[in-house]
């Protein structure tokens, strides 16, 4: 099987698994949407959630798979598989060590931690002390999730995809039960939910396992921190730590600049995120994370020329499926959140709000998706420094935006400071690895994204055309609203496919040889 082929079929499976994830996901924010609604306590909770979280992508998920998997794949290739053992031990070992400190420290002064995050809070004594009470909660998810992220960079190096990918909806089921069993036993119901944000992360990473011991793998304890493969994974790691996490630093200052605004904007952010972060997901993390290994054993080998179609290849294809989902989600936006959200204490002003935040972050969409395939070209040629570099720039940018925006705007200029950040992150990321690897194919790149641009124009004005009415503003007729939403969706889809047909697609071509091949 060809590297394009392995690419291909490697993230459809983890699309595959993915796309249930965020279902159960969504289906979780509903019914958080429903009991809770938009309000200051919601505030509260999603700027004490959003500090792990924004420590996970740090420490976890981006950089372990930034510094892990290039240094893991290089032992399993040259060293053998008794040795790559040995380094996931250690790893696992230090890890354990140092994040169970970081946890300790983080509940130990949350409250400075909290007043760093959302200054704005201060000014409201209930709200803030929510927020600390609720951030000492969820802090130990750090651990638990970095573990996970460690197990899924394993488990991807021996190309298995499939269950670290559905392993997140474990997470998303314990929130669930969270919610609809604990937090009616809780005199403040959030502190059940934060509950199961800890326990669903310890979740996540038992459920991975059994997988990474049918592997042949395991874990113990081994405190040799001298290992040679350890200290080239925390070379990589500390660049990384900025480089690979720039996108959550980015909405960590939007929280930042959104606690001076009215009540609801962090919600209302938080939520947009949420909606954009489906096809990033399911397409653009999918990419990703299928792409590492190869790109990887390919930089080891020396293999530049595969590495060079790899990465030209991936991103085509990468922005063959989500720059129609980009228009899709700016001409659906009030459908879509309306259907999804607007019940309960959730009103259509809330709706109203969440569909500003989506629209300015889905102009930035095919940026957030494109950067994550041109920093993991970077880091399977095991550098880390020149995305830290763009990604102090990209910061600055997002600063410089965020003031100029959220004055007008509101929490949709911070949107859109964060999709303009994102932009300049993959445009100066891509124009350094064009002059480090020499070529890229450029031209068959922008020739390709203007066409899905021109298709998904077209198809995004007949969607918004068709959904535009009234009915979009008041809540109920769930079934009908369902109907009419995935009927638009499949017609949207068919013509997109059709002027793709009718543009001679090198990526459409692909995919239909690829699937007569199975047939």
């Amino acid at each position: 099987m060809d590297d394009n082929k392995r690419v291909t079929k490697a993230a459809g499976l983890i699309s595959i698994a993915t796309f249930i994830s965020r279902i159960t996901g969504y289906i979780k924010d509903m019914i958080l949407a429903r009991i809770f609604g938009a309000s200051g306590m919601t505030d509260a909770f999603f700027v004490a959630f959003r500090i792990p979280n924004l420590l996970r992508e740090l420490f976890a998920e981006g950089s372990m798979s930034a510094a892990f998997v290039p240094v893991f794949t290089e032992y399993l290739t040259d060293k053998g598989r008794e040795e790559a053992k040995r380094l996931a031990v250690v790893t696992f070992s230090f890890l354990l060590t140092i994040l169970s400190f970081i946890c300790i420290l983080g509940v130990i002064f949350a409250p400075i931690i909290a007043t760093v995050i959302a200054p704005g809070f201060l000014n409201d004594p209930e709200k803030f002390s929510m927020t600390v009470t609720l951030t000492r909660i969820m802090f130990p998810f750090l651990l638990f999730i970095s573990l996970a992220a460690l197990s899924m960079g394993i488990l991807n190096s021996l190309r298995a995809f499939f269950v670290p990918a559905i392993a997140p909806v474990f997470f998303n089921l314990v929130i669930i039960a969270s919610a609809l069993f604990l937090s009616p036993e809780f005199d403040r119901p959030l502190l059940a939910i934060a509950i199961g944000v800890t326990l669903g992360g310890a979740t996540q990473f038992l459920v991975q396992l059994p997988s990474i011991i049918r592997h042949g793998f395991g874990f113990r304890l081994l405190f040799n921190f001298s290992h040679p493969g350890l200290k080239r994974m925390l070379v990589l790691l500390l660049p990384a730590v900025l480089g690979m996490a720039v996108a959550q630093i980015n909405i960590f200052l939007s929280t930042i600049f959104a606690s001076y605004l009215p009540h609801g904007s962090v919600t209302y952010l938080y939520y947009g995120m949420r909606l954009i972060h489906f096809p990033i997901g399911i397409f653009g993390i999918a990419m990703s994370m299928a792409v590492l290994p190869v790109l990887s054993e390919q930089a080891v080998k020396k293999e530049m020329h595969k590495l060079r179609d790899t990465f030209s290849f991936s991103l085509r294809l990468l922005f063959f499926i989500t720059i129609p989902a980009m228009a899709g989600l700016i001409a659906l936006g009030e459908p879509i959140v309306n259907l999804l959200f607007q019940r309960g204490r959730f009103t259509y002003m809330a709706t109203i709000g969440t569909t500003e935040a989506l629209f300015f972050y889905s102009l930035g969409l095919w940026a957030f998706v494109g950067v994550r395939i041109v920093a993991s070209t970077f880091y399977s040629m095991k550098d880390t420094r020149t995305p830290v570099f763009v990604a102090v720039l990209s910061v600055l940018v997002n600063i410089t935006f965020s003031l100029i925006l959220m004055g007008p705007l509101r929490h949709g200029g911070l949107a859109l400071a964060n999709s303009i950040a994102s932009a300049v992150n993959f445009s100066v990321l891509f124009f350094v690895l064009r002059k480090r690897l020499g070529r890229l194919d450029t031209k068959r790149i922008l020739r390709s994204f203007m066409k899905i641009s021109i298709a998904s124009l077209i198809m995004g004005i007949l969607g918004h055309v068709a959904l535009h009415g009234d009915m979009w503003k008041v809540t109920g007729m769930a079934v009908n609203k369902a109907g009419l939403l995935i009927g638009t969706i499949i017609v949207c889809l068919s013509v997109y496919l059709f002027l793709m047909y009718v543009l001679k697609s090198d990526e459409l071509k692909y995919l239909l040889e690829l699937r007569r091949g199975k047939e």
